[in-house]
């Protein structure tokens, strides 16, 4: 079997940033350790780490007065920030910078008098941060139904952001639908989805038609590995989406074909490893790996962490 490795793939910055900042609280502190929703949107890493000592929690409530915090990459809204101080939580604020990045926008265009339009999935960690910080302003749409169902002004003050997690494509599409509609529409000079996200994509976008199926590592409610398996799905590729080796039949493939994997940017290179050992005892492969862009972002760690780094 051939097997085409994507690169790059895996963890991005803000991932390894948050996933080092946990690591050190843990072992700075020791355990307990608490954090508000999972670090990242992965299985693998969050099952590692609360057999480590972390204890994921969904309400601030959960977290015992004047115990320290850690806030996922996915970010968080005032509201919960405000929790934390009212609770005398120690906070420690592991968000990816590019998701502050939106919500400095959020801030920004608010304060302006603008309604925003947040391209994003509903339910989603960042989402349900980014619209906390002006939900007054932020109006959520998914596609471009949801544009065409828009009741807005057409001398209203108007922008767009998006989550940092979307297909590119899908997007695309929607800023164009918007851009049709209200012609007004402003945006930031930089766009919200993150290099990571757009690195991967094209990785798939390109990889793809050269192989027979598509494997992306990544976790079910992890958003930029289901953009990847839909994308690689969309070339008319199968396309499986799994934590591990384990999720995998082995009466998908055979010898001949062409694999081509990848790995959403909250799965671990560890599982890509494990992946590729089961599929070398299955079938036997011949590896190639692909490089179709070099990354080399660093996000420095929280202020209260640095002290604790090697």
């Amino acid at each position: 079997m051939k097997l085409i490795l994507a690169a790059p793939r895996g963890f991005c910055a803000g991932v390894n940033m948050a996933v080092e900042s946990l690591e050190l609280a843990l072992s700075a502190f020791g355990p307990p350790v608490y954090v508000y929703h999972e670090i990242v949107h992965n299985q693998y890493v969050v099952r590692s780490f609360r057999d480590s000592g972390a204890v994921f929690v969904n309400e601030l409530e959960e977290v015992p007065r004047g115990a320290t915090v850690l806030f996922s990459a996915h970010g968080v809204s005032p509201e919960v920030r405000r929790a934390a101080r009212e609770r005398n939580l120690t906070a420690i604020d592991a968000t990816c910078p590019l998701v502050t990045k939106v919500h400095t926008e959020a801030i920004r265009y608010a304060r302006g008098g603008y309604t925003i339009i947040l391209i994003g999935h509903e339910g989603h960690d960042e989402v349900i941060g980014t619209m906390g910080e002006a939900p007054e302003a932020i109006v959520l749409v998914e596609d471009e139904a949801d544009v065409d169902r828009l009741e807005i002004s057409p001398d209203s003050k108007l922008a767009y952001l998006t989550q940092t997690t979307l297909s590119v494509d899908d997007a695309n599409r929607v800023i164009a639908r918007l851009r049709e509609r209200f012609p007004q529409i402003e945006s930031p000079a930089k766009g919200d989805i993150c290099y990571a996200t757009q690195n991967r994509q094209e990785a798939v976008r390109l990889l793809a038609g050269e192989a027979d199926a598509v494997i992306v590592l990544g976790s079910k409610n992890s958003s930029n590995s289901q953009r990847l398996r839909e994308l690689a799905a969309e070339t008319g590729k199968p396309a499986y989406l799994v934590d591990g080796p384990q999720d995998l039949d082995a009466a998908n493939f055979d010898r001949d074909m062409t694999l081509l994997m990848t790995a959403g940017a909250s799965a671990p290179e560890s599982v890509v490893e494990a992946t590729m050992a089961w599929l070398d005892q299955q079938f036997g492969i011949e590896v190639e790996t692909r490089v179709v862009r070099t990354e080399q972002v660093h996000f420095p760690l929280p202020q209260p962490l640095r002290e604790f780094a090697k």
